[in-house]
């Protein structure tokens, strides 16, 4: 739950993020949120949503201080269908710009995703929520509504368990990409496990095939992204920056 509210210390409107008491309810995974948060806050890019404070109320209910915005998320955005050309690419610059950030400073998202993405009236990325996929994952909650991690825009390590670094980041902005310039999402299924199976063993339709007007060069960048084995995506966000000038 995200509430809007007024600093009246510093005279400045704010976000307030509650996190949900099951999250937290592990004290240990609790702390680590905390510190991750903490470094999270420390990310100083205009493409990261600032974080100023992390708190706790006196029934020990964790929130999160952020810097509040007018604008809307890109989830809400994308709800009347696919981007223009220019504008998917712009902001799949900004969001990686911002995730390059990150992962110079050794923290890696685990959940962007178009929820978590946030569009301001100016037309400025900020992304959303570092820290939070992590302890949904410490917390063993299962990748339901109530849960933030979604398996639409896992990939395929994530969906197997296994440990990840920043390329499942890259992975899940190839995820991102594919839907602003299409409008769909490149793997589908009626059920959280018949997404997983599509992501571990189908090949996305071609961008190309779907939206006249896509360059083939948007398309190459989009499925290195999502290279189903690690080595083989781009291995810093560096790289597609480059080739998303």
């Amino acid at each position: 739950m995200v509430y809007k509210a007024e600093d009246t210390k510093l005279k400045r409107t704010v976000a307030l993020k509650f996190l949900p008491p099951a999250m937290t309810a592990d004290p240990v995974a609790k702390e680590r949120f905390i510190q991750e948060a903490q470094a999270a806050s420390a990310l100083e890019h205009p493409n990261i949503c600032n974080i100023h404070e992390i708190s706790e109320t006196e029934d020990g209910q964790i929130y999160i201080v952020m810097a509040y915005y007018e604008g809307q998320t890109l989830k809400e955005r994308l709800a009347s269908g696919a981007l223009t050309i220019e504008q998917a690419m712009e902001y799949a610059r900004q969001m990686a710009e911002g995730l390059a950030e990150a992962h110079e400073k050794g923290i890696v998202h685990r959940d962007i995703k178009p929820a978590n993405i946030f569009i301001t009236a100016e037309g400025i990325v900020k992304i959303l929520d570092f820290g939070l996929a992590k302890l949904a994952g410490q917390t063993k909650l299962t990748k339901s509504g109530t849960t933030l991690g979604t398996a639409l825009f896992m990939s395929p390590e994530q969906t197997r368990g296994e440990k990840v670094n920043h390329r499942t980041d890259i992975w899940s902005l190839g995820v991102v990409i594919y839907e602003m310039l299409t409008g769909q999402l490149p793997f589908k299924g009626e059920y959280e496990q018949a997404i997983i199976y599509s992501i571990l063993n189908e090949s996305p339709a071609p961008p190309t095939g779907l939206r006249t007007g896509i360059p083939m060069e948007l398309e190459r960048i989009t499925f290195k992204c999502l290279e189903k084995k690690a080595s083989e995506r781009y291995q810093h966000m560096d790289e597609l920056i480059v080739d998303l000038r």
